[in-house]
Order: C-alpha cells, then sequence, then structure tokens
C-alpha cells in the first residue's frame, strides 16, 4: 500500500501509536501531545534549546542501504546529538515528512519506529509535526528537538580555553569508515550473509556499515560534561577536525591532537582491519555523522566520571600563533577536510 492510497489521518493514525511509547520525563512534562495545532513542552528552566536536521534521500542516505528504521534512528540521533552539545537533555521532538505519494505506507510507518526508539530510549516524546506530499521520488525527513538546560547555562564552541583538556565521549571513524566502505561497492553482511558466521573483518564490515547506517549519540554525557564544568562542547558531525576547529575559531585557540592517542584508542580495531593503518587514521580525523561528544575541561581531573561511556583525552587547548586558530595532529595541520553540504555537493 501507498501513500497515495491513504488519507493525511489514516497515515497519522498509523503512526500515532508508535510514538505513544517515547513517554515524556517526569521532570519536564508535555501539556498538549500529538492531536492539536501545537504542542505544548514544558520548559522547568525558563528556556528552551532547539535544533533541527533534515535528511534527504539520495543525498543523505540511499534505500539500497538504508532501511526506514536506519533513517528514523540517524535523523533522530543528529538532534539529540546537539541538543547534548549545549550542555541539555532532550525533552521532545517534532517530526516533518515530505515523500512521494508512491512511497509505501509501511516505509513510512518504520521509520516512525527508528525515531520512536531513540525517543524512548532519551525519553525524549515525538510530541507533534507535519505531513506533505512531494515530487516523484522525493522523500525528506526532517526532525526538530527541545531541550532543557534544567538551570545550568548552555555550553558554547567560544568556551574552550587555553591550557584545556581535550575529550572525547564516544567512537570517532566509524560511521565515515561504513561510508566508505558502501561508496567502495563492499557487500553489506546484513544483507548477504544471513546465517553465515562471519570471520574477523566480516564482524568489522557490519560494525561499520551498522554505524553508518544507524549512529546512536551519547545524548546524557552532553548534561553531564555541562555539570563537570565543561569550557566548550560539539558533536562530531561534520568530522573531528572540521568540528574542533569551530571550536578553535569561536574560541580564538588552537587545539592540538595527539596522533598517538587517536590511532590507538580510535583508529586501532576495525577501522584499520578494514581500510588499513592510514585510511583508518582519515576517517578519525575526517569521518563525519559519528556523533560523538567532544569537550574542553579544565584539566584531566575534571572529566566526568559514572557508570556509563567514558571521556578520554585526545588533546590539549594552546593559544593560537600568528597563523590563527587552527587543529593540528602532532603539530602538523592534517589533511582531513570534513563534510561540507555545499562543497561537498
Amino acid at each position: 500500500m501507498r501513500l497515495r492510497e491513504v488519507s493525511e489521518g489514516e497515515l497519522l493514525a498509523r503512526v500515532f501509536p508508535v510514538y505513544a511509547g517515547t513517554a515524556p520525563p517526569a521532570w519536564g512534562s508535555v501539556l498538549v501531545g500529538p492531536g492539536d495545532d501545537a504542542a505544548v513542552v514544558g520548559a522547568p528552566s525558563g528556556a528552551v534549546v532547539a535544533t533541527t536536521d533534515s535528511m534527504v534521500r539520495v543525498r543523505d542516505w540511499r534505500d539500497e542501504w538504508s532501511t526506514a528504521h536506519d533513517v528514523g534512528v540517524k535523523v533522530a540521533t543528529q538532534n539529540l546529538a546537539d541538543v547534548a552539545a549545549m550542555g541539555a537533555a532532550p525533552t521532545g521532538l517534532l517530526v516533518s515528512l515530505v515523500a512521494d505519494p508512491d512511497l509505501e505506507v509501511e516505509w513510512a510507518v518504520d521509520l516512525a519506529r527508528g525515531i520512536a526508539s531513540v525517543a524512548a530510549a532519551a525519553s525524549a516524546p515525538v510530541v507533534g509535526g507535519d505531513l506533505s506530499s512531494g515530487p516523484p521520488g522525493v522523500v525528506v525527513v526532517t526532525v526538530t528537538a527541545l531541550g532543557d538546560l534544567r538551570g545550568r547555562p548552555p555550553v558554547l564552541r567560544s568556551g574552550a580555553r587555553v591550557g584545556d583538556v581535550v575529550a572525547v565521549c564516544g567512537s570517532l571513524g566509524l560511521s565515515g569508515g561504513g561510508l566508505a566502505l558502501y561508496l567502495a561497492g563492499e557487500p553489506d553482511p546484513d544483507r548477504v550473509a544471513d546465517g553465515v558466521a562471519l570471520d574477523d573483518r566480516g564482524r568489522a564490515v557490519r560494525a561499520l556499515m551498522r554505524h553508518h547506517r544507524a549512529p546512536l549519540a551519547p545524548w546524557w554525557a552532553g548534561p553531564q560534561a555541562a555539570d563537570a564544568g565543561a569550557h566548550a562542547l560539539v558533536d562530531v558531525s561534520d568530522g573531528l577536525v572540521t568540528d574542533l576547529g569551530r571550536v578553535a575559531t569561536a574560541s580564538g585557540v588552537s587545539v592540538e591532537l595527539s596522533g598517538d592517542v587517536l590511532r590507538r584508542r580510535y583508529a586501532e580495531g576495525p577501522l584499520s582491519l578494514v581500510l588499513g593503518e592510514e585510511a583508518a587514521l582519515h576517517q578519525v580525523l575526517a569521518g563525519g555523522e559519528e556523533h560523538a561528544l567532544v569537550g574542553t575541561f579544565p584539566d584531566e581531573a575534571s572529566l566526568p566520571a559514572g557508570d556509563e561511556e567514558a571521556w578520554h583525552v585526545i588533546g590539549r587547548v594552546v593559544a593560537a600563533g600568528d597563523e590563527g586558530p587552527r587543529v593540528t595532529v602532532d603539530g602538523v595541520v592534517p589533511d582531513a577536510r570534513g563534510w561540507d553540504h555545499f562543497a561537498g555537493a
């Protein structure tokens, strides 16, 4: 069954039950949920953190790689990572779908399942959105995330200070590595090896491809970092060097990264096994859509500690020289251009 065969109301009747499980967190009630002209979401701190991301079929995913569930996970994760990078906790999501009426209804419902799986895990209920028809072949998914600082000041890119340590929570390079494999025509083990035992390389390929299709962000780590006194935060959406370059420029500083740490902690393992050491390090530095959090902290002792995924120091903040703010690896500016939606088009 295709979208053209159902009404908007009939599609919503299929989707709303999927989102019903994304219950609101106890500390920030959703006063009015889906069904009215707009939702009403509590803002306990008196301010609302807001961000939005879109994914476009062919541009941001390909149907031969990604299921609708994958797309839903990725677009929700992108938004939650941006909220976390401000030091905020998510409070709700708005979802919009523009689609060719020939799109299968089940694709739209599976998209909702993917978004709902992330929303429920992050206690960020889906509170509304929009539906619209589009030209032949077009599918655009947009998610807007709302967040609350819970009394914290926002953590900005402009807050890094000379002497800070630079630390990462999450992985680096896996999504970029998965994309490189897809672009190179590597068979996807999830599609061609059902029931077949995989060797070490096969398991590594599967891990990279899965991470590219449906990454998950450590959204809990943003508020954790803010509470620990992080001076600056950013999520790795366009590449480690590119995103840290934005922190450096906004803060008027430079960032020195340790090549040894990046190789040992992030490039070794699945990336090096599949891509080789040089290409693995390139993905760690330039690979996007990872959505790890990178922060600068006063010192190593101030890094957040807890039961969740740990923070690891990868470098330090130094004064910008005559060349201005920049990011270096072992003192050298790397050839690690990240993603740009227009220059990369």
